[in-house]
């Protein structure tokens, strides 16, 4: 499959090792928005304008977009998935709805397939979301997302004025995960379950108050936690936050029986040392699904609940019923 990266930042660089990985991908190249002659790819693959992927339309199987989820990914994956499969990220869990409406419309319009909100969470934690409660009704679902730097939750930062750059780590709060792993199906509110610290690097002259205000106040963000703003020099952001660790568990909590006297427990977990190389390689699988399913005529939006798992591997059926099921 011939792949070309639209995006060239921590979550296109992620996606350029994973399509290393994989021997039965190519990469055409990569789109950024900067001036191309200034990128120089890891692996040595020839950087374009963005405004120039039109003329590779017969060259590219597939587009995984790599933006932001705040600003970018809702103008970038309809205008391209009119003419393009596209695969992108897009992780405001409130607006997905409305993200996959605009997409499907583009897509169908084009003839093209188009996977939104892959990756790890929405993605995989999704997945196992659903398995869970299908095979345990009669429970209660979990998600907790961490220690770990949200790359969407940092983007959003950035786009504040004033700031110029920050980390943004979601935090689980002990007292509830161990409260969830007890089988004692807790009602939590979402204050209850993570904590947000946020660490910033302001503008010379920048009114700190102001930035404070409105990334704690920012809705889908920060606006439903307890979030700490901590102002740090470029200096010590480099020094003390440049890893992108993250991670997190999917715990499904149910019972069976006539009475329901047994209790289960189902846990999904991710330790991830680089959240964007880890991103990338689920983007590389999806998008190998959305080649399949475009060879097979389909068209329009798609989510990873209508991808079959065996679309997913480059080993064919017949490998997988002999050395996976």
């Amino acid at each position: 499959m011939k792949i070309a990266i639209y995006g060239y930042g921590n979550l296109g660089r992620g996606v350029e090792c994973a399509v290393r990985q994989n021997s039965d991908a190519e990469l055409v190249g990569v789109f950024t928005r900067r001036d191309p002659k200034s990128v120089q790819t890891a692996s040595g693959a020839p950087a374009y304008g963005a405004d120039q992927i039109l003329d590779f339309k017969d060259q590219i199987d597939v587009v995984i977009i790599c933006g932001g989820s705040a600003t970018d990914l809702p103008k970038m994956t309809p205008a391209l998935a009119k003419d393009f499969n596209v695969v992108d990220s897009f992780d405001t869990h409130a607006n997905i709805p409305a993200h996959f409406a605009n997409v499907d419309a583009a897509a169908k319009e084009g003839g093209r397939v188009a996977l939104i909100s892959a990756g790890w969470d929405p993605g995989m934690f999704s997945l196992n979301r659903l398995y869970a409660s299908a095979i345990l009704p009669d429970g209660a679902d979990y998600t907790f997302w961490g220690r770990g730097v949200s790359q969407g939750h940092s983007d959003a930062i950035r786009r504040v004025p004033g700031v110029l750059d920050a980390r943004q780590y979601t935090v689980p709060i002990q007292a509830a995960l161990d409260s969830v792993r007890s089988g004692r199906n807790p009602e939590l509110s979402t204050r209850q379950k993570h904590l947000r610290e946020c660490y910033v690097v302001a503008e010379d002259g920048a009114d700190l108050k102001a930035i404070e205000t409105a990334i704690k106040t920012m809705p889908n963000y920060f606006a439903d936690y307890d979030t700490t703003v901590t102002f740090v020099s470029k200096e010590e952001l480099a020094k003390n936050h440049s890893g992108l660790p993250h991670g997190g568990f999917v715990i499904r909590s149910g019972k069976t029986g006539r009475d329901g006297e047994h209790s289960h427990t189902i846990e999904y977990s991710l330790k991830l040392d680089s959240n964007p190389e880890f991103t990338g390689s689920a983007l590389v699988a999806f998008a190998r699904a959305v080649v399949r399913m475009s060879q097979r005529g389909d068209s329009g939006c798609k989510t990873v609940f209508d991808v079959a798992p065996g679309d997913l591997s480059p080993l064919s059926p017949e490998e997988l019923r002999a050395h996976m099921l």
